[in-house]
């Protein structure tokens, strides 16, 4: 599994889905770049179990992404249909009807592979066959990615593994604290918390006042 964090994250054109279900072509997460930090997701395949509890999370908080001038683009290697045919699901249907954010198609697995987040690879056998070995879907892999388009933090999980949307939002507000005003986030850091400056004199001073 690469680790992407400090290096500039892999550029793709895709088709997406947004707004809800506008197709859009050779969409680039490249349009952020100067603009907006960039929340990247992963996951599995649409129109199954744990995968919409995350997505549907991510819309319930969308808003504080939005506040913190954040983008979250999700992708699975579903077609550009079948995500709109998702989309257009009502929930107690086994839809997300109501996520507005976007949905990128890695219908070819060429953005899944290039972030390392693939559940396989391909293989040949004895017979000198191209196969598949493992799963040919995405782990949940989250990536945030900063207005440079540097890769900044990274969590991939496997896919029984749902992830936390507020530990995506504490990451969003530790990158940036950091951005603005120069000092290092302690474990469990939430904004508003005390930071410190990354010195000896600067540890010292925050453990003495915790």
């Amino acid at each position: 599994m690469s680790v992407l964090v400090g290096k500039k994250a892999p550029h793709f054109t895709a088709d997406a889905v947004i707004n809800g279900g506008e197709f859009v072509e050779n969409y680039s997460l490249d349009q952020f770049i100067g603009k907006k930090h960039v929340v990247f997701f992963f996951y599995p395949l649409d129109f199954t179990f744990v995968c919409p509890t995350e997505i549907i999370a991510f819309q319930e908080k969308i808003e504080e992404f939005e506040k913190r001038n954040v983008a979250v683009v999700g992708c699975s290697i579903d077609s550009k249909f079948s995500h709109w045919a998702w989309l257009n699901t009502e929930v107690n249907h086994g839809g997300i009807k109501g996520v507005k954010f976007p949905l990128v198609a890695d219908l070819t697995k060429t953005i899944s592979a290039n972030f390392d987040v693939l559940a396989g690879d391909w293989d040949y056998n004895e017979d000198g066959e191209m196969i598949f070995k493992g799963g040919p879907v995405a782990f949940r892999g989250l990536f945030l990615i900063d207005k440079q388009g540097i890769v900044r933090h990274q969590i991939v999980n496997d896919l029984p593994l749902g992830r936390s949307v507020d530990e995506a939002i504490r990451m969003v507000d530790a990158l940036q604290h950091f951005e603005e005003f120069g000092e290092v986030c302690p474990a469990n850091w939430h904004k508003g918390d005390k930071a410190m400056t990354a010195t000896a004199e600067g540890v010292a001073s925050y453990l003495s006042e915790k």
